[in-house]
């Protein structure tokens, strides 16, 4: 793990005409402010990122299709520096993951569909507070396969 992050579980009510996909309540422990919600889609076998938000908490889950997304600490003062963190998101495997500001992130699309990755940031997007990097950069001691 890597400190500041938090992986919540999340719902999913199932009957014969469909489901409900829970995502992010205010009453939810993880849930700081609103800033805006915003829907990314991936292509299979593509990867977005890498990006260190400076300001900006995430908070990701993918109602369709199946990413893997992996997270680095780069943070000077973190007891967590220079860890990785990978997970899987999908519908069936349904996880709210909350990124703290500071956290390197990037996400590869998996299977055989685009998929669909929702973002509960609690700022508006602001293209001054964020850092992009190549997804094969050497900075980021990962490598994706």
């Amino acid at each position: 793990m890597i400190a500041g992050v938090k992986i919540t579980k999340l719902k999913q009510i199932v009957d014969e005409r469909g489901k409900v996909m829970h995502m992010l309540k205010r009453t939810d422990p993880v849930f700081q402010r609103f800033g805006e919600i915003y829907f990314s889609t991936v292509h299979s076998g593509i990867i977005k990122g890498w990006h260190l938000h400076k300001k900006m908490t995430l908070n990701y889950t993918v109602p369709y299709g199946k990413i893997r997304l992996v997270l680095y600490d780069g943070r000077q003062n973190s007891k967590t520096k220079g860890k990785i963190m990978k997970i899987t998101i999908s519908p069936k495997n349904y996880y709210l993951v909350t990124v703290p500001p500071g956290i390197w992130n990037a996400f590869a699309g998996l299977g055989k569909t685009d998929s669909i990755v929702a973002n509960c940031a609690t700022i508006p997007h602001d293209p001054e507070e964020i850092i992009r990097l190549d997804p094969y950069s050497d900075k980021i001691p990962y490598e994706w396969k």
